[in-house]
């Protein structure tokens, strides 16, 4: 009887298929890391110092840990919509005893939403999603990060011959407990349009956001972001560019008043299996009568230097940033992919104090079935900000190390060739 219901089963499956396709796959992506001070260290203006100057900041001896991204995906695709739900848990080796009967707390729903076809050109994308856009420059996945970032939302889109508009609005309660607001930038509401046209050698498109912050009971806050980001292809040498401003108030009525980022990056492809890379980023400080431009929901690892110095979850208060970076990438060996980059930082603000600088090395290999990607990073204290004096945990040796393998299986796809 078993074996009948189980072919009943197989044959039922078959039929549905037939009308519809499913993906099953997985994500399994241990990262272990070797921090010795200087990772994601929070610069800070300080209060009883003359502007410019470090806070807090705490030197940190050297460890190694490992965290680990484990996910299941699954995607059901019919003619009429498209459903996606994704499961995942991230964890540190050593966050839970052997016999513990409990986990740690981070198994959670990271995807889970619908996207309707209304039309040809017309669909509809509702529930919780990553946005992600351009460069990642504003909107982002934050794929780095083990846990990444997704955001309750419905998104109405608009696709045809190269053009593309998204409009969204966060559904998240219109009650007035919402999110901590004590975690930078969290917000109640978010409403943005996105148009893009893209060609084979040019692309551009707008962005218009606006963030609405719950300051108290009664008491809200807007910030609205707009800006283009624009690419070409000319030859062998490709630019993209960056142009944003920020006006209205953060999180707690803080008054921003045209802040400002410009970015131009250059890549020039010199051979096949040679590349160059430049460029450079002015993010606006703070003044007397306005606070800083800060990035917001952008994959922010993948700019200023990957020790994470700046704009992950820190600098928001800082004196700007002024990111002059150098670097290349080329192909060895069977299959090995190698990037060199360099940055310099320096204050925006009319002092232009230096702020050190950074040197990046990453290293990654495809083999069948998994990648490998490893990397180190050092960065150069400046003189302007020398270890704070009666800190001699504070140390000028900064750097980290990582390696992490990456493996994505597909345990089931019915999807046609």
């Amino acid at each position: 009887m078993k074996k009948q219901l189980l072919l009943l089963g197989i044959a039922l499956l078959s039929i549905q298929f037939g009308y519809s396709q499913f993906i099953l796959e997985g994500e399994f992506r241990p990262r272990a890391e070797l921090f010795n001070n200087g990772f994601n260290y929070r610069y800070q203006p300080a209060t009883a110092a003359p502007a410019g100057n470090l806070s807090g900041r705490e030197g940190t001896d050297a460890f190694v840990g490992t965290s680990v991204r484990v996910a299941l995906n699954s995607t059901y695709m019919t003619e009429s919509y498209k459903v996606y739900i994704g499961i995942q848990e991230v964890f540190r080796f050593g966050d839970r005893t052997q016999i513990s009967a409990a986990g740690n707390g981070n198994f959670r729903i990271q995807e889970a939403w619908a996207d309707l076809k209304l039309s040809e050109f017309w669909s509809f994308k509702l529930g919780r999603q990553p946005l992600s856009y351009d460069d990642q420059r504003i909107l982002g996945g934050l794929g780095w990060a083990q846990q990444a970032r997704t955001h309750d939302v419905g998104v109405l889109k608009y696709k045809k011959s190269g053009f593309a508009l998204d409009a969204g609005y966060s559904v998240n309660t219109l009650g007035d407990n919402i999110y901590d607001t004590a975690l930078l930038f969290s917000y109640r509401n978010l409403a943005f349009a996105h148009i893009s046209k893209e060609s084979e050698k040019f692309n551009i498109s707008g962005l218009v956001m606006n963030t609405t912050f719950q300051n108290g009971t009664d008491d809200k806050s807007n910030l609205l972001t707009a800006g283009v980001h624009a690419g070409a292809k000319i030859g062998k040498l490709g630019l993209a560019a960056n142009a944003y401003i920020q006006s209205g108030e953060r999180a707690g009525a803080v008054d921003v008043k045209g802040a400002y980022l410009l970015s131009l990056d250059a890549t020039l492809k010199a051979t096949e299996k040679f590349t160059v890379l430049g460029g450079v980023e002015v993010i606006s400080g703070k003044e007397d009568d306005s606070a800083p431009f800060f990035p917001l929901y952008g994959t922010n690892h993948k700019f200023n230097g990957l020790m994470d110095r700046f704009y992950v979850g820190n600098h928001a208060v800082g004196n700007g940033l002024v990111d002059l970076n150098l670097g290349a990438s080329f192909k060895v060996g069977k299959g090995y992919n190698i990037t060199l980059k360099g940055h310099t930082f320096s204050e925006a603000s009319s002092d232009k104090n230096s702020l050190g600088s950074e040197i990046d090395f990453v290293i990654a290999k495809g083999f069948k079935g998994y990648k490998l990607v490893a990397g180190y990073s050092q960065f150069f204290e400046s003189d302007d900000f020398p270890n704070p004096a009666g800190n001699p945990e504070a140390k000028s040796t900064q750097n980290w190390a990582w390696a992490m393998l990456i493996l994505k299986p597909k345990f089931l796809n019915t999807t046609k060739e």
